[in-house]
């Protein structure tokens, strides 16, 4: 894979797992209720896209192409 390649995945990931935790996006989970494990539901929402967005750098540092 090129570096321009990757590069250009990095940025489309990171955008697709940030964009839930800012305004327009969150609104749909700007909620208290349901509970879920306890927390409010905006809070979940925003500790599981911190979850995804790790994960997703997780994956891209492996198949990173200076990484080898």
């Amino acid at each position: 894979m090129s570096r321009r390649r990757f590069q250009t995945i990095f940025i489309v990931a990171m955008t697709f797992a940030f964009l839930p935790t800012i305004f327009p996006v969150f609104a749909v989970a700007n909620r208290v209720e349901p509970l879920v494990f306890g927390l409010p539901f905006s809070f979940f929402w925003v500790i599981a896209w911190i979850l995804v967005a790790f994960s997703l750098l997780l994956v891209l540092y492996f198949v990173d192409p200076d990484n080898r």
